[in-house]
């Protein structure tokens, strides 16, 4: 077993013993949320998804996972009737109770799950083992009491008794899931239908949400070793907060993204400034945004090719941000020469987004991921030893170099009056 899951067995099997010693009473929490569009009044404070002022709110109530809902999945029409899905995602901080958060956002029928558990767990909705989500929304479970460890493998467990479809999915998790059914059991690399894990901690800091692109979801890092540089920077901070990992691959700032290209699928999910409110604001414990995106904007067709455009969305972000009390650090763009969409011109347009970021002018504060990555040689491309293959993406060891690269007082800050 590897050193980190060996300490957070130890830590689940003490968060296990309290939980068992306590009385502990909850209220339940339901919530449906119309595709794109965030609750609002009295629904908004019922939530406890969907705080007005997330880093003051919840106290109690942090996230520990997330998995941005991304599309449709191919070839899923029907869903999987008579199927279990076993999501597996990893911990950033633990708690002992949980709720989870399902979605049917991509769906155009009604879902019915009529089994739903959290490490064998069984999960509840006011009260009923099953729930239905209506085509677009999603809904969050009643808390159940169960131990989580934090920097460990979470298995939630959801079983679908008939057809409805399409599946809304997050494919390209770089972690290894499964779909059960009476003939056998496959693994897969697709969340489905799960979209959060919060937990109960009385001591939590609040959390971190990363928001981004496939240098945020980990394209490029070793399935399974949880080496996204999100992971990392949890690890950094101890796990006393939740660091929700929000990032899609393929995910644009200004547009959503094509399904297809020249007849070639393409999975980027809805621009970031849409799904902004749902993927960052409501997030349980919000305290700190980080924002590493633009470059899809610079290399994927059609190219942005005036960086003020980029520069005043990611400034956009910011402003939405602060108006809910949230700290918001941005990173800067990485170099990508020798990558198939690579010219001078796009990567003129990278170095004057970073050059905006520098700054000081879009963020409270930034990260230099460009400084940390790059070929010192040959600034306009990234690290042999850091390079997954493509010259765009990164391996483990450039993953590790960006969540170092992270200046651990800047994500715990506070947020600065807006000025720009």
């Amino acid at each position: 077993m590897p050193r980190r899951q060996g300490y957070a067995l130890l830590i689940a099997l003490v968060a296990g013993t309290a939980a068992l010693a306590a009385a502990v009473a909850f209220g339940t929490s339901l919530v449906a949320e119309q595709r794109q569009t965030p609750l609002a009044g009295t629904e908004n404070h019922a939530a406890a998804r969907n705080q007005a002022a997330p880093a003051h709110s919840t106290g109690n109530w942090v996230v520990t996972w997330t998995g941005a809902p991304v599309s449709a999945e191919p070839n899923a029409a029907q869903g999987y009737p008579g199927r279990t899905i076993r999501n597996i995602v990893h911990t950033s901080i633990g708690g002992d109770a949980a709720r989870i958060t399902l979605s049917n956002l991509f769906g155009a029928a009604p879902l019915v799950v009529d089994q739903a558990a959290v490490n064998t767990r069984p999960v509840t909705f006011r009260g009923l083992p099953t729930v239905t989500v209506a085509a677009g929304r999603q809904v969050v479970s009643d808390p159940v009491v169960v131990p989580v460890a934090p920097d460990a493998d979470l298995e939630v467990t959801l079983r679908t008794p008939y057809a409805a479809g399409p599946v809304t999915q997050h494919p390209n998790t770089h972690q290894t899931s499964y779909l059960a059914d009476a003939d056998g059991t496959w693994s897969t690399t697709r969340w489905r239908y799960l979209t959060a894990v919060d937990v109960r901690n009385e001591a939590s800091a609040g959390a971190i949400v990363a928001i981004g692109d496939s240098l945020t979801a980990g394209s490029g890092s070793t399935t399974d070793a949880n080496s996204r540089w999100p992971d990392l920077l949890a690890d950094r901070l101890r796990h006393r907060y939740g660091v929700a990992n929000q990032g899609i691959a393929g995910n644009r700032l200004l547009r959503d993204s094509p399904l297809a290209v020249n007849g070639v699928r393409k999975v980027g999910g809805p621009s970031a400034a849409g799904r902004f409110e749902r993927d960052v604001l409501s997030v349980a414990g919000a305290k700190t945004v980080i924002i590493a995106l633009g470059i899809n904007d610079v290399q994927q067709s059609p190219q942005e090719t005036d960086p003020q455009r980029i520069t005043a969305g990611l400034r956009a972000l910011t402003e939405r941000a602060h108006a809910r009390g949230l700290r918001v650090v941005g990173a800067t763009l990485t170099p990508f020469r020798g990558y198939r969409t690579w010219t001078p011109e796009r990567d003129a347009v990278r170095l004057a987004v970073n050059e905006e970021i520098r700054s000081g002018g879009i963020y409270d504060a930034f990260i230099d991921f460009d400084r940390a990555v790059r070929d010192p040689y040959a600034p306009d491309r990234i690290l042999p030893d850091y390079d997954a293959g493509d010259r765009l993406h990164f391996n483990d060891a450039g993953y590790r170099a960006m969540a170092q690269a992270i200046d651990l007082a800047a994500v715990e800050g506070i947020p600065k009056a807006d000025a720009f």
